[in-house]
């Protein structure tokens, strides 16, 4: 069971595609769009935006459906190619591989000359909806959106939508104060010739303002809407009574508490000013752009402006996650330690394990929550990438199988996030290769060095390289952006084969976890956080080079590594970082989990 009261599983509808079908026929629309999103673009939605999952049973972060007259489809990535036939009724909802099927190009063998698609405008960016315009230009149909989500008409008993109260974040776990985040903030606006800009990110607002909520589950954003001007003053758009003394006080006279439903007043506004507008067009509600469109302020498109200063964290901040990854790490190790004696017996199963590890974490100081739901999955479920154990898919872990545990928590000093696959009782030689290989590529990413201006996309390809020489390969990215006390997924950085993010720079932290999966079998993943930081230059050197440091401290299970495989340096590295892992959580155990960790830490010969 979860230990975040807002992570209900929202049950399907079985009706709701034919209700939802006859509604469209009335009002003259051919489908609709509904994709995986709140007005935020929140990756964790509140209950009450969880609309994809009401309609087809569907509970991954991520996904789209098109509901049509007489056909509908659900398109995911790779992460869930399993999890979508286990969940959603395949002869509703035709299973569709979105990176080689684009839901656009599904649409444009079955639009006709005057059809018209539906849309929410809140739940989609303009670049989100940049494809489906192209198709309907091309196919002579129109792409129309709709004043109320038909999906909320047809809900009665549809959660409430978030009204949590504002919680001030303040010294020591935010070092930096948000009137010299809104300086800063303004500074760049300013430069760049931009009156204010319009934030939609729930991240983006608890940062800027340092506050936190509970709108949504395992990540404490801010659900609000925020308007901030390059002299460094601010507006934020949220319901009053979620404001009290304290959060006003702390926020202080530069920034005006305005009610939500007067966000469409003040975008009018800019435009009757003439005013030069940031808007983060990929990222933003498609309703608002076209709000202040509408009114005639100039739109200048870029990036949410906190979002790269955000990544940066400041060196005392790199020391609160510094400190969160110890206790994370000592609770770990506490875990593993008993699943060492009590896995091989056969009596834990996925469930029983993950509330074990979700006590352990409950316990530390600081602790407000897990960071995302524990991926607990044994044997087979542990080749589903985003397996979300349940009592029906529940199994025992069995000796000779993998069992991968894929976990973290929310402090108020860090989050964290770490994957550890582990072998019940002898693992076998195919494992052990599998396992070794995705070693080495983790190996790779950690010990690299580069210069600065480097992209994640340049160093993905070293995660991979040792797969690739036997064949095989993983089909999620290398590593995602990690937030402090914010989201677990954060952007803009990351390591991918897939996009262009921003250049690495000091104090961003990323996931580093490579993996491989094998359907019906096993999956294995061995996942650190890691951070960028300045290294010395070597002897000669014509640039600045940067390099990452790990931030997560749990053993990598050695009976799992062929010794053979890895290369001088590769050794040395698994033996320095298990001697860190003993030297900095030896300490923080009790007597058992002392000796365990000794073991489990011991270099390899």
């Amino acid at each position: 069971m979860s230990l975040d009261p807002l992570d209900v599983p929202i049950a399907r509808d079985p009706e709701l595609c034919t209700k939802l079908r006859a509604r469209l026929r009335a009002d003259d629309f051919v489908g609709f769009v509904v994709p995986h999103s709140d007005a935020n673009q929140s990756e964790y939605l509140p209950p009450s935006a969880e609309r994809l999952a009401r309609l087809t049973g569907f509970g991954g972060s991520a996904g789209l459906a098109i509901v049509m007259q007489d056909e509908a489809a659900i398109f995911v990535d790779g992460r869930y190619t399993l999890q979508v036939r286990d969940e959603v009724d395949a002869t509703v909802f035709a299973p569709q591989p979105i990176a080689t099927v684009k839901p656009e190009e599904w649409l444009r063998t079955r639009l006709k000359p005057g059809d018209r698609l539906a849309y929410d405008p809140w739940l989609h960016t303009p670049g989100q909806l940049e494809p489906y315009a192209q198709v309907c230009a091309d196919t002579q149909s129109h792409l129309v959106a709709v004043a109320e989500n038909p999906i909320d008409a047809l809900w009665p008993d549809r959660p409430a939508p978030p009204s949590s109260p504002l919680v001030v974040l303040d010294t020591p776990f935010a070092p930096l104060t948000s009137k010299a985040k809104r300086a800063l903030v303004g500074a760049d606006l300013q430069k760049a010739g931009v009156d204010a800009a319009v934030i939609s990110a729930g991240d983006s607002i608890a940062w800027l303002f340092n506050i936190r909520a509970n709108d949504v589950p395992f990540t404490p954003l801010v659900l609000a809407y925020a308007l901030i001007n390059a002299d460094g003053t601010a507006k934020l758009f949220i319901d009053d009574a979620r404001v009290d003394a304290a959060t006003r006080a702390h926020l202080g006279p530069d920034v005006e508490i305005v009610a939500s439903d007067r966000l469409s007043d003040v975008l009018d506004a800019l435009g009757r000013d003439k005013k030069a507008v940031r808007i983060a067009t990929r990222a933003t509600p498609a309703w608002i752009v076209e709000r202040v469109t509408k009114a005639g302020a100039r739109i200048l498109p870029g990036d949410d402006p906190c979002q790269l200063p955000k990544a940066k964290k400041t060196p005392a901040e790199i020391d609160g996650i510094k400190r969160a990854h110890k206790r994370d790490g000592a609770a770990l190790v506490r875990f593993l330690a008993w699943l060492s004696v009590e896995g091989p017996k056969g009596g834990v199963t996925e469930l029983s394990a993950a509330a074990k590890l979700d006590g352990q974490r409950a316990a530390n100081e600081h602790f407000r929550g897990l960071s995302f739901p524990t991926i607990s999955g044994s044997g087979p479920n542990g080749a589903i990438v985003h397996y979300r154990v349940s009592e029906q898919s529940d199994r025992a872990l069995r000796s000779g199988e993998l069992y991968l545990v894929d976990s973290g928590a929310q402090y108020l000093d860090g989050t964290t996030d770490v994957t550890r696959t582990v072998a019940i009782g002898k693992p076998t030689a195919e494992m052990r290769d599998r396992f070794t290989r995705v070693l080495k590529g983790h190996i790779a990413i950690s010990s690299q060095t580069f210069p600065r201006g480097t992209r994640g996309q340049e160093l993905d390809v070293l995660a991979r390289r040792a797969l690739w020489e036997a064949g095989i390969d993983y089909d999620h990215g290398t590593g995602h952006g990690v937030g402090t006390y914010l989201g677990v997924h954060e952007g803009p950085q990351g390591i991918s084969k897939r996009g262009q993010g921003p250049e690495l720079a000091a104090g961003m932290v990323l996931s580093n976890e490579p993996g491989y999966y094998k359907e019906g079998a096993f999956g294995i993943r061995i996942e650190n956080l890691i951070y960028v930081r300045d290294i010395p230059a070597p002897r000669g050197a014509e640039r600045e080079m940067l390099g990452f440091e790990p931030l997560t401290l749990a053993p990598i299970d050695r009976t799992l590594i062929d010794a053979d495989l890895l290369t001088p340096s590769e050794r040395a590295w698994i033996n320095a970082y298990h001697a860190r892992v003993f030297a900095e959580l030896s300490a923080l155990v009790d007597g058992e989990t002392h000796v365990w960790l000794a073991a489990a830490t011991a270099p390899l010969l």
